[in-house]
C-alpha cells in the first residue's frame, strides 16, 4: 500500500501558466484563431504536463496488462478463457493488431503477465508478475482480496515506472483478458451508477441471448458482492481484474511523473475511471484515443468528462486505440514546433475572429 500512497500523493495539477503560453502561442499562428480544434487541445495540455510550450515525443510505449477472468465460468464471454495465453504469446509475435499499429507508429509494446491463467515463461520478453492465474468468479464471491488489487495496481505503477526511468514519454494503455468486458461494465455500474442495460455490452460478440443472459449474471454479481461507490479499490477488489487494476496504476504513475498517458477503449477507460475517482488531478494527464463501439463506453467517458479524439468503430481493445492516437499527438506537437506566427510569416492578422465563439 505504501508504493500507491506515495503515487497518489505525487500527483499535482499540470502546469497552467504553461498551458497559458501555449494557448497564446497557437492563437498566434498562422491560421484561423482555433481553426485546428483538437490538436491545439492536446498541444496546449501536453505543455500543461511537462511545464513548456514546445515539446516532442523521443520514446513511446504502450503497457498491456493480459489477465484471466473467473467470471467466465458463468459462460459471459464468446471466446474459450485459453485465448488469453495464446494471444499473450501473439503479442510477443508482433502479429496481433495492437502490435502491427504500433510498429506503425514506433512505439514498444510491454506485455505483462499479471493473471494469465496459464504458463507464459515460454513467450520471450513476457514480464512475468502473475499474483494468480486469474480473478476469482466474482458471481460467487469477490473478484480477488483488497491485498491483491492493491498489489496489481502497484505492479502498473512499478511497470510504469520502468519505462518511464527508460526514457519513455507518451505511454498508452492496453490489455488482454477474456470477460475482461463483464469486470469493467461491473466497474462502470458500481462507480457509475450507470444502468446494467447501458453498461453491459456484447463484447467479443455475444448473440442477442447470451447478451441478455450475460446482463442478468452481472446484475446479480453486484448484487452479491455490494461495491462500496465511494472506495474504487473495493469497487476493483470485488468485480474487476488484475488487468484493470495494473492499468489503474500505470494511469497514477504517468500521472505522478508528468508523462500523458493514453486511454484506449472500454477496459482501459474502466482504469482510467478508476484512476480518476483515486485521485481526480490523474485525469489531467490522460488522452483518450478512440470511440469504443461498445455501448457502455460513452457512459465511461461521461464518468470521466472526456471525449475520444477519433471514431473509427473500432472495438479490439489490446490497446490498439493507442497508437492511432500517438500519431495524432505527434501532429499536435509539430504544429506547435514548426508553424510560424503572423510575424514570422509576414500576414496580417487583424482581421481574424476566434472560430472558437
Amino acid at each position: 500500500m505504501e508504493l500507491l500512497q506515495k503515487t497518489l500523493a505525487q500527483i499535482t495539477p499540470i502546469d497552467e501558466t504553461a498551458v497559458a503560453a501555449a494557448r497564446a502561442r497557437l492563437d498566434d499562428l498562422v491560421k484561423p484563431i482555433g481553426s485546428l480544434g483538437r490538436l491545439e487541445a492536446i498541444s496546449a495540455q501536453i505543455a500543461g504536463i511537462t511545464g513548456q510550450v514546445k515539446n516532442e515525443i523521443k520514446k513511446k510505449g504502450i503497457i498491456v496488462m493480459s489477465a484471466d477472468n473467473g467470471i467466465v465460468e458463468e459462460g459471459v464471454a464468446a471466446a474459450p478463457q485459453v485465448v488469453t495465453l495464446i494471444m499473450t504469446g501473439n503479442f510477443m509475435k508482433g502479429v496481433t493488431g495492437v502490435a502491427v499499429l504500433a510498429k506503425e507508429a514506433g512505439a514498444d509494446l510491454t506485455v505483462v503477465d499479471i493473471g494469465v491463467n496459464g504458463d507464459t515463461s515460454a513467450f520471450p520478453g513476457v514480464l512475468q508478475k502473475k499474483i494468480a492465474n486469474g480473478t476469482a468468479n466474482f458471481a460467487k464471491g469477490p473478484a480477488m482480496s483488497r491485498e491483491d488489487a492493491v498489489k496489481a495496481m502497484e505492479i502498473g505503477i512499478e511497470v510504469a515506472e520502468s519505462l518511464i526511468e527508460q526514457g519513455y514519454d507518451l505511454i498508452g494503455t492496453g490489455e488482454m483478458g477474456i470477460g475482461n468486458t463483464s469486470s469493467s461494465s461491473c466497474i462502470l455500474a458500481a462507480l457509475g451508477g450507470v444502468e446494467i442495460d447501458i453498461a453491459v455490452g456484447k463484447g467479443a460478440g455475444l448473440t442477442d441471448e447470451a447478451h441478455n443472459y450475460k446482463k442478468s449474471v452481472l446484475k446479480k454479481a453486484l448484487e452479491l458482492n455490494q461495491p462500496d461507490k465511494d472506495d474504487p479499490i473495493d469497487v476493483v477488489a470485488k468485480v474487476g481484474g488484475f488487468d484493470i487494476a495494473g492499468l489503474t496504476g500505470v494511469f497514477l504513475a504517468a500521472a505522478a511523473h508528468k508523462v500523458p498517458v493514453v486511454v484506449d477503449g472500454f477496459i482501459s477507460a474502466a482504469a482510467a475511471l478508476v484512476a480518476y475517482r483515486m485521485n481526480p488531478l490523474s485525469r489531467q494527464y490522460m488522452i483518450p484515443s478512440h470511440s469504443s463501439a461498445e455501448p457502455g463506453f460513452l457512459a465511461m467517458m461521461a464518468q470521466i468528462d472526456m471525449e475520444p479524439i477519433l471514431n473509427l468503430d473500432m472495438r479490439l481493445g489490446e490497446g490498439s486505440g493507442c497508437p492511432l492516437a500517438f500519431h495524432v499527438v505527434d501532429c499536435a506537437l509539430a504544429i506547435m514546433n514548426h508553424m510560424a506566427t503572423f510575424a514570422e510569416a509576414t500576414v496580417s492578422n487583424e482581421t481574424l475572429v476566434d472560430i472558437r465563439e
